[in-house]
């Protein structure tokens, strides 16, 4: 898809933006992280964009949950695989990384984990040790137990994925993003990069207490009517989730990546692809931006407005005075989970 500048001429002081954010643009299509999204497609296509409750109340599928009504309340349902190339090279991170990213969902919609499963597959019981090593850490520093799952000590190749169930009072969701709304970006630069690996790390070395109640403000949002939608930054980094959460909102967005700043050392390009430990997009109501930012400046954490949610299906991005259409959705899908859907 070609990139288009959308100002018909560009005074040569801006010219080094349009070069800037042409580069930016080019890397972030190439990028894995965004590529593998469309991935979901395969699900998206057998599965539709929802299916009914025993209750035959609507499950919304395509968020970081599956939000399961129950009672008066949601029943929060996810799963998440490793990186088998993260699981060989670093198992004790890998283990660690499977709770920490389910964990993560369960807050990012609103909701508190109850408890995790795993499913493991290793050649020995000896090699075996350093992903379990690294999910009882999680487990314990995230207070969230383990509770069963499947193990295999004799398996050709290396393998881990977990699954979480939680519950939620009030949802955040990815389906509820409106035109004029703010785009917060929400993160904690108390952290380092992996050394090999595009994520940024504000969880193995943190306090417990701090890690909890930090993740505890999405909750105390959602029930507080402050947010009801937002979504966790996943591998897509920054941009791959906008366009999870433009896609199953069915609105477009202009995002500006001048508004954001990578933590000291590190550039915009692997900042806007990295995964955060702690990081999540969400889109509120004008009138609630500075409620909601004191909320997390009061806990050291970043929240930046760094966009708008717009009518139509593209995402634009922007950088000084100049903007790029990056992606359109009545051309190209992401995840295929994109149309409307009943509500909840």
């Amino acid at each position: 898809m070609p990139y288009q500048v959308t100002s018909p001429s560009i005074p040569q002081a801006v010219m080094s933006d349009e070069l800037k954010l042409r580069k930016l643009a080019a890397e972030l299509r190439r990028s894995l992280g965004i590529l593998h999204k469309q991935d979901i497609q395969t699900a998206a296509d057998r599965l539709g964009t929802h299916v009914c409750s025993t209750h035959q109340k609507p499950i919304l599928l395509g968020d970081d949950c599956a939000a399961i009504p129950d009672g008066d309340g949601y029943l929060l349902l996810a799963a998440e695989g490793m990186w088998p190339t993260l699981v060989e090279t670093d198992p004790w991170f890998a283990g660690w990384c499977a709770v920490m990213v389910n964990v993560s969902d369960i807050y990012a919609m609103g909701g508190r984990p109850i408890a995790v499963v795993d499913t493991i597959w290793s050649q020995s019981p000896k090699s075996v040790d350093p992903l379990w090593q690294g999910m009882v850490a999680a487990s314990q520093a995230f207070n969230v137990p383990i509770v069963g799952g499947h193990t295999s000590c004799h398996s050709p190749y290396a393998a881990l994925s977990v699954a979480i169930l939680g519950r939620a009072n009030r949802l955040i969701t990815s389906f509820s993003a409106q035109p004029g709304d703010v785009l917060l970006h929400v993160t904690d630069m108390q952290g380092k990069m992996h050394p090999q690996y595009p994520f940024w790390n504000a969880a193995t070395e943190a306090n417990r207490d701090r890690l909890r109640t930090n993740l505890e403000l999405l909750p105390q949002l959602a029930e507080a009517g402050l947010c009801d939608t937002g979504k966790d930054i996943s591998m897509g980094g920054i941009v791959g989730t906008a366009l999870m959460l433009l896609e199953t909102s069915g609105c477009g967005a202009v995002l500006d990546l001048g508004a954001i700043a990578p933590p000291p050392g590190v550039e915009l390009l692997p900042w806007l692809l990295s995964f955060p430990s702690y990081g999540y997009l969400l889109s509120v109501r004008p009138g609630t931006v500075s409620h909601i930012q004191a909320q997390f400046h009061s806990r050291g954490l970043v929240c930046n407005p760094i966009g708008t949610i717009t009518e139509g299906q593209t995402l634009t991005l922007q950088l000084g005075d100049v903007a790029f259409c990056f992606w359109d959705f009545a051309t190209e899908s992401l995840t295929g989970f994109g149309n409307r859907v009943p509500e909840i």
